[in-house]
């Protein structure tokens, strides 16, 4: 199993987006990216940590590559919005790839130059790639937050329709 880590702001949405693809074994919402030795939900969303909230994915490479991981990453959030998506305001929200190696930082840079030639979008993307150094697992009552809060206005307004969205588009490689 290899392992990937994105930031495209509320990490309900990504987490919910990716635990039904194809391939990935496992997905934890979590902090990375800070200055801090620690990360709590409480710290991170003070914004005096600078951790943003990610989606570590765990992925058999020899079903999903790390290529279609980026895709979906791209596809389910705005990376063009400089920390923040949508009503989520703050540098934890900011679109980030965080890579495990050389070959991730190379393919995340490839396709965020590629989005941008072709002008995928009418703004420039922000979206930072950078090392992972640690990744600070969330609270266990963000683990699959959508599925055990969908009564939650926030999921329902924000998360569901963004799932929604995703599993139409992607359903060929869903579960």
């Amino acid at each position: 199993m290899k392992k990937a880590t994105f930031g495209a702001g509320c990490f309900w949405c990504i987490e919910a987006c990716f635990k039904d693809v194809n391939g990935i074994h496992s997905v934890a919402p979590g902090y990375a990216g800070g200055s801090k030795e620690t990360a709590n939900y409480k710290a991170v969303c003070s914004g005096t940590t600078a951790h943003a909230e990610v989606a570590q994915v765990e992925y058999d490479e020899t079903q999903i590559s790390y290529d279609q991981l980026l895709e979906i990453f791209w596809f389910v959030h705005d990376p063009t919005q400089l920390n923040r998506q949508g009503n989520d305001i703050g540098a934890q929200y900011r679109s980030v790839v965080f890579y495990h190696d050389d070959q991730q930082r190379e393919s995340a840079a490839k396709y965020k130059d590629r989005l941008s030639k072709e002008k995928v979008w009418d703004k420039p993307i922000v979206t930072q790639i950078a090392p992972l150094d640690v990744f600070y697992p969330a609270e266990d009552y963000h683990h699959n937050y959508l599925e055990n809060n969908p009564g939650n206005p926030y999921c329902q307004s924000i998360v569901r329709p963004k799932v929604d969205k995703f599993k139409a588009v992607f359903s060929e490689i869903l579960k």
